[in-house]
């Protein structure tokens, strides 16, 4: 079969040839760029490579064949790290075998892969990696590699060592005669998802390797490798006693690749499973704003005497138009104005722009225009009223810059940032905008649970605040629910062994038996208290399942990248069945959930800490370490981690580490999950400083759950060395 295959595909490659070099340009091969593997991350068919993919990749894809269905994202987050995060549905096999708990759910397979670059391709050596396979999950697919590769023109080698699953062949190490791997330890850790380093590189050892053809047609490339694998470990005959016969050890595949936004796999694999794939990319350094903006403002300042010798004053309808101009063209959000005889004070938010220098000077170039002879102009961006940032902008400076007077002119020649002071002089303009309503689209999403493999929720958040000063705030939200599937989330006491107070797992209650339910409902106030301090307290319904008070601190200097916090919380949590009612009893009880235990009142609250490393080889990123007790009153810490790309995108995942054991927290272990955050001006056809924020969970559970605070301070003061708001680099 093997020899009728390889002189089938090589026939048709030889057919193919006289179409596809007359695709080819006249230099050679189409540039090579590395392809993705069944399990995600880039490889060759079941194989993984040594290769990575560009930093910022972003890589969604779908592989099926008659025994696995694998649902991969792929994220090169740096250039020498690349992250995997995969599940898998096995088509014959249950999720468990109790009906009541699961139905007719497949069984999930959850993993997390990295891979590590060692060392970069250079004439003599190869691009080489280290890689761990399903670290924390189940040990369905769990395995470790070393993998190099070499380019010899259109051809790019690969050459490994595997241990675990993608090494159970054992033709390099181990004895098959003790068992199907080895003697592996393939048992895991509580409920999945810890981390099983003993395992690690144990068990069967084997050689693997392949090559990939780029063709001279260039959407098409080859594959073949050498499996490391002989599928005898595999869920399906060690628990299922269904055969996964491997009658050959070479897999053949080809990619058609459809443009610069996918591709799409089939391959031939054990001499007799075919694999169908899709995938779909971006890269998140790549993504670019198209902007439709107001043109920047023209520099035009001259002064201008009136007869007795003395500047002119603007009327009232001038300073209108000032102000109407820098909301419109600079961006500060209906700013409030002040005047001397020397300064012109803007105090406001600033909504559009996240370079501050293309706000800075539009705004500096207005003032200019309009009130030609003062000397200096400051502009204080607040953030929920508070004062932020403060930039002054010496007029006579900015003047030769905006003429280009000198070489290498730069607008932060004629600026110092500092922290804010009040504003001097007469008030001429003032904010009026004391409410605020808006309507945001809201996702609450899960993934491979017991009951359905994807769990999600669609509703709209309409909310209002009205500020009573600068410091109290009124504010509260309603959500319509419009859609979701949460009827089918049917956890229950004691299906995974757990009896942790109910403070997550309750979400049907919420969400599907409320259609429309008050969010949020609090009064706030909030100060800056000193310079690099930071202040507030609040209290309501400070969610849709807790209501209580509390408040937070913090600590951040200005243009330094660490910042310290503390938040304080007394919680009780809301009775579903009522809008404005909370549990009285610890103790329920309900025909469908059975006998369960909620929160009627707890302190919850973390100290954190937050680092933006200046580290060469960690570049552009952000650490958020929290410790302090959770709802359900365990304690512990998360840590959160995110990477920002040259686009403004922020991807990141947090880990929720608590003394609770494996068998207490339930399924998975531990807490933890993972976001991206997108800038809404890349978009849309508008600048704009908001972002817009997708997030999901392996599972809904009870431990390492966080309240969901309305305001925090880290991001309302982020203009003081911005993270969020920093701007785009490409």
């Amino acid at each position: 079969m093997n020899t009728k295959l390889t002189t089938a595909l090589s026939a048709i490659t030889l057919a193919m040839l006289p179409v596809l070099h007359g695709h080819a340009d006249e230099f050679g091969y189409a540039e090579f760029n590395p392809s993705q593997s069944d399990f995600g991350g880039v490889g060759l068919i079941q194989m993984p490579s040594g290769r990575m993919a560009r930093e910022g990749e972003f890589n969604i894809g779908t592989t099926y064949n008659d025994e696995y269905h694998h649902y991969t994202v792929s994220l090169q987050l740096l250039p020498w790290l690349e992250s995997t995060i995969r599940y898998t549905l096995v088509q014959d096999l249950l999720y468990s075998n109790d009906p009541s708990f699961s139905g007719d759910t497949k069984y999930t397979d959850k993993g997390i892969d990295f891979k590590v670059r060692l060392l970069d391709e250079s004439y003599w050596l190869p691009e080489t990696s280290i890689g761990i396979r399903d670290f924390g999950g189940t040990g369905l697919f769990d395995g470790e590699f070393i993998a190099a590769n070499k380019h010899v023109g259109p051809f790019d080698f690969t050459v490994g060592v595997g241990w675990g699953y993608i090494g159970n062949s054992g033709n390099l190490t181990g004895d098959k005669s003790l068992s199907n791997d080895c003697n592996r330890n393939t048992e895991y850790k509580g409920k999945g998802g810890s981390i099983d380093f003993d395992r690690w590189f144990t068990g069967c050892g084997a050689i693997f390797g392949g090559v990939e053809y780029q063709t001279p047609w260039q959407p098409l490339r080859l594959k073949a490798e050498y499996d490391g694998n002989d599928y005898q470990s595999d869920f399906p005959v060690t628990r299922g006693g269904i055969p996964m016969t491997q009658d050959s050890k070479i897999n053949y595949g080809a990619l058609y690749r459809l443009g610069k936004w996918g591709d799409v796999r089939v391959s031939y694999e054990r001499g007799n499973t075919w694999t169908f794939g899709l995938n779909l990319n971006t890269n998140f350094n790549d993504l670019k704003a198209i902007w439709r903006d107001e043109p920047a403002p023209a520099y035009q300042r001259q002064t201008v005497m009136n007869a007795g010798g003395n500047d002119t004053e603007l009327s009232d309808d001038d300073w209108l138009l000032l102000a109407q101009d820098l909301h419109k063209i600079a961006g500060y959000d209906d700013p409030a104005i002040y005047a001397t005889d020397e300064t012109v004070t803007v105090v406001a938010p600033q909504t559009k722009y996240r370079e501050r220098a293309e706000a800075h000077e539009r705004a500096a170039t207005l003032i200019a225009n309009h009130i030609p002879d003062a000397n200096e102009y400051r502009l204080i961006e607040t953030s929920s009223h508070q004062a932020i940032t403060e930039t002054r902008i010496d007029s006579d400076k900015f003047a030769k810059y905006a003429r280009n007077e000198y070489f290498d002119s730069n607008i932060d020649d004629a600026i110092t940032v500092g922290n804010p002071d009040s504003p001097e002089g007469r008030l001429i303009a003032e904010s009026n905008k004391d409410w605020n309503v808006g309507v945001a689209p809201t996702l609450q999403q899960s993934f491979g649970g017991s009951e359905n493999f994807y769990m999600f929720n669609i509703g709209i958040n309409a909310g209002a605040n009205y500020w009573f000063s600068k410091h109290i705030e009124l504010g509260g939200s309603i959500y319509f629910n419009l859609f979701d599937n949460y009827d089918k989330f049917l956890y229950e006491v004691p299906p995974d062994g757990t009896d942790l107070k109910r403070v997550r797992t309750l979400v049907r209650q919420y969400i599907n038996d409320n259609p429309v339910r008050v969010n949020n409902l609090q009064l706030t106030w909030m100060d800056r208290l000193a310079d690099n301090w930071y202040a507030q307290s609040y209290g309501g319904y400070l969610e849709m399942m807790f209501g209580g008070i509390g408040g937070e601190v913090l600590y951040r200097p200005l243009d330094s990248n660490w910042a310290v916090g503390l938040d304080a919380n007394y919680v009780i949590q809301r009775d579903p069945d009522s809008q404005f009612g909370f549990f009285k009893e610890e103790m329920q009880s309900s025909p469908q959930d059975g006998n369960y235990r909620v929160q009627t009142g707890a302190v919850t609250g973390h100290a954190t800490v937050y680092y933006q490393p200046q580290w060469e080889w960690l570049p552009n990123t952000l650490f958020k370490v929290s410790a302090g007790q959770y709802l359900t009153e365990d304690k512990g810490v998360t840590i959160d981690f995110s990477k920002q790309f040259d686009s403004g995108v922020i991807a990141g995942a947090f880990a929720a580490i608590t003394n609770l054991s494996a068998d207490e927290f339930g399924e998975g272990s531990y807490n933890k999950g993972f976001y991206v955050s997108i800038p809404f001006d890349i978009m849309t056809v508008k600048p704009s400083t908001n972002r817009a924020t997708i997030s999901w969970l392996p599972l809904s559970r009870d431990g390492g759950q966080m309240l969901n605070r309305k305001y925090e301070l880290f991001s309302i003061t982020d203009a003081r060395y911005p993270w969020y708001g920093r701007k785009a680099m490409n």
